[in-house]
């Protein structure tokens, strides 16, 4: 799963805006802009959310979920290496 605050940072580590992450992952830009909206986790059909992962992963964003190996446990984004 992934949150709004998630998708806000990941967007702002590849500097790109809404218009453009829609673009990448074949979305529209409302569907964007609702996602980053919500509030805690982003509720989506499957299909959406597998192609926003799938565009953030292959911008080189990797997802930190709750409780994965961080120094502060929680949820983040950070660009692969």
């Amino acid at each position: 799963m992934i949150t709004a605050a998630q998708l806000r940072a990941a967007r702002a580590l590849l500097g790109i805006d809404q218009r453009q992450l829609a673009e990448q992952c074949g979305l529209s830009l409302p569907t964007i802009q609702r996602m980053e909206a919500s509030g805690g986790v982003i509720h989506c059909n499957v299909d959406s959310l597998m192609k926003l992962v799938t565009a953030l992963d292959a911008a080189g964003i990797e997802l930190i979920v709750a409780g994965a190996s961080s120094t502060g446990g929680g949820r983040g984004v950070r660009l692969k290496g």
